[in-house]
């Protein structure tokens, strides 16, 4: 039998998320209405509001109805790990979607950006009110590590949205930053995902120490996509004198996203040494 749990709603959370129900809802209608552009950036902003509305609303939802109680997942993990990648990907929408698609003449394009912006502050909100505070018994992916694996894949998104196979295909160096990418994204999102189906009990090693040589892996291998994706990408191959955007200013993204994504790795690691070496167990 299914019972309300109305504390769901009126709790200074559960209001947040209707409010991010309701902002992205409109702002996906404004956008929606204006057409569709064939564009993979464009794809990107439109799947970013669909997708975060859907799942506030699911969350909403099941947690109106005390459902969430019977899901066979880690509750506290899926929804910390939910608010910091919705926080991610709105942000990167509310800056993508001015960039390309919006004139000083588009007034719903404007009014989206301006309510996209807003979600993107509630959503902040609300992982700062679910984030784990030192000394608390929390799921993992609500702490800083977890949350700094959140980040790691959908830094990887936007890479991967950037990327043009015309361009990397001919050279084995990019290929080579490319499966840098790939082989960090999908264990990242192992990562996420076992903890989410509380499946990291089963790991036949210490998840810890697993956790501290993955990152250390990962850093030296961004490591080398730093260096060598620039070098094959920018030599000999200077900016287009009619780009407004092109492909070229892709190849910068992806550039600046490799050194963004580097930075998280060397923090992680941080965090992560610092559980197994410094960090007394309770």
């Amino acid at each position: 039998m299914v019972t309300l749990n109305t504390h769901s709603v009126t709790a200074p959370v559960g209001i947040i998320r209707l409010f991010e129900f309701v902002l992205t809802c409109i702002t996906f209608s404004l956008v929606a209405s204006q057409g569709h552009m064939n564009s993979s950036y464009w794809a990107w902003c439109m799947f970013t509001w669909c997708f975060c509305c859907f799942m506030t609303l699911l969350i909403i939802i099941l947690e109106l109805t005390n459902l969430n109680a019977r899901v066979p997942i880690s509750w506290e993990d899926f929804t910390a790990a939910f608010a910091m990648l919705a926080t991610l990907m709105v942000l990167a929408a509310s800056v993508i979607y001015p960039k390309f698609f919006v004139c000083s003449a588009c007034g719903r394009g404007i009014a989206a950006t301006v309510i996209s912006c807003l979600s993107f502050i509630l959503y902040a909100v609300e992982v700062g009110l679910t984030r784990a505070k030192p000394g608390e018994i929390s799921g993992f992916l609500s702490t800083v590590p977890g949350l700094l694996k959140v980040l790691e894949a959908f830094v990887a998104c936007i890479i991967f949205i950037s990327l043009d196979s015309s361009r990397y295909s001919n050279f084995p160096g990019m290929q080579w930053c490319v499966a840098v990418y790939s082989i960090c994204f999908i264990i990242s999102l192992l990562i996420i995902l076992l903890t989410i189906c509380r499946l990291l009990a089963r790991c036949p090693f210490p998840f810890e120490k697993f956790l501290t040589g993955y990152s250390v892996l990962a850093v030296l291998m961004y490591m080398t996509a730093v260096v060598v994706w620039p070098l094959y990408s920018f030599r000999d191959n200077p900016r287009p004198s009619n780009c407004n955007p092109c492909s070229w200013d892709n190849l910068v993204v992806v550039s600046f996203m490799t050194c963004v994504n580097l930075i998280v790795y060397i923090v992680d690691t941080f965090y992560s040494v610092r559980l197994v070496f410094f960090v007394s167990p309770a």
